[in-house]
């Protein structure tokens, strides 16, 4: 029994994280109907996004194009949280991590080029 009730935090930060989740979602939409916000109509209910209705089907496919770009930037987005950690910390850790962390962005770097040469960067 003493080993669990080292998980209690944990269990009321989750709890809490349910509790504030849910009221977030439920109280706007029971504000909105009890001050009368409520009221769909065509004009609301419209496209906003682009401003006009979508050509196609919604289930076409995209191009890959479109899938290689965002692969891209998330590859590079982890880059960057990888490389504030480490460079807050690079003088404590010694030349061991300067030179995993210059490896590690050659890799990068060779990705890039790669990407770029065989026309992933390229937007039509």
């Amino acid at each position: 029994m003493s080993e669990l009730i080292q998980f209690l935090p944990i269990l009321l930060f989750l709890g809490v994280a349910l509790l504030l989740s849910t009221a977030f979602v439920v109280l706007p939409m029971l504000a909105a109907r009890a001050t009368g916000a409520h009221q769909p109509n065509p004009d609301k209910l419209a496209e906003y996004e682009c401003g006009f209705p979508a050509f196609e089907d919604p289930r076409s496919q995209f191009d890959v194009r479109f899938y290689l770009v965002a692969i891209l930037f998330i590859v590079f987005d982890l880059e960057a949280a990888f490389i504030y950690p480490w460079a807050v910390s690079v003088f404590h850790l010694g030349w061991t991590a300067w030179f995993a962390m210059m490896v590690f962005i050659a890799e990068l770097a060779l990705g890039l080029v790669y990407a770029w040469k065989k026309g992933a960067l390229d937007w039509e």
